[in-house]
């Protein structure tokens, strides 16, 4: 399972950190559709940006505090939602059939709502030069697959995602060609639809195709760890977030 909408992240606010700015936005991709998205800003701007990827659940609280996290450490952050198409952009209870959504987005559909995002970041609105993907799950897989998308993204992280087919569409080890990196995978070793071969496959994979990368399995964490009710994986939450923190410092191109 994915997590539950009363998930929070496992990272604490900055006490008496820099000031920052958030808001709801409309997003517009190049079909026209209309995308929910929550943007978060440093206060005094950012030129290094993050795209959010959600999980199936699409835009919820969990991300809108998560790129408040991220603005937080001087990143502009922008998650955004995968259903603009089939639910608009209105807020949502916590009864919205969200797999009945998921079930109708395309792997077309969610490209173009990253290169929204994207030009987003990039717009005046924005300000950054440098823009980075970062997904869970459904988003993991789909961060990774946005930097074949020709968005002149950065890097993609991905938080246990999918790597395989998915409605018989090729995934992100079919496609490791394709794939520009740097790639960080953050995988869950107690997953139970995302096995050891799987990552192993997608590892030789990216190898194989001269993908810069680095793919990390947190043993006996379970899908979805990365959540502050699991203080048991409190510690491995940790981990992930200083790799994510230290790989969008890495590969920050300089000022």
């Amino acid at each position: 399972m994915c997590f539950e909408l009363d998930s929070v992240p496992p990272i604490p606010p900055i006490s008496g950190g820099a000031p920052v700015r958030s808001e709801d936005v409309v997003l517009e991709s190049a079909d026209g559709t209309r995308v929910a998205a929550f943007a978060a800003f440093p206060d005094d701007g950012a030129r290094v940006g993050v795209v959010v990827l959600p999980d199936v659940r699409g835009l919820y609280r969990f991300y809108e505090e998560l790129a408040l996290r991220f603005a937080e450490r001087g990143y502009a952050a922008v998650a955004f939602d995968y259903f603009g198409r089939t639910a608009g952009v209105e807020k949502r209870d916590d009864d919205f059939p969200y797999r009945d959504h998921v079930a109708q987005t395309t792997p077309e559909g969610i490209e173009q709502d990253v290169r929204a995002a994207v030009d987003y970041l990039r717009s005046p609105a924005g300000g950054c030069e440098t823009v980075f993907a970062v997904g869970f799950c459904f988003g993991g897989r789909n961060a990774w697959l946005a930097t074949a998308g020709d968005h002149g993204l950065a890097g993609a992280v991905g938080f246990y995602g999918s790597t395989g087919e998915r409605d018989g569409r090729p995934g992100p080890t079919a496609r490791a060609a394709e794939l520009q990196g740097p790639i960080l995978a953050l995988q869950a070793g107690d997953d139970a639809n995302i096995l050891p071969e799987h990552n192993a496959a997608f590892d030789a994979a990216l190898t194989a195709a001269g993908v810069g990368h680095e793919l990390v399995v947190y043993d006996g964490a379970p899908h979805s760890f990365f959540d502050r009710r699991y203080e048991d994986y409190a510690e491995q939450s940790a981990d992930a977030w200083e790799r994510t923190l230290a790989f969008l410092e890495r590969h920050t191109p300089p000022a």
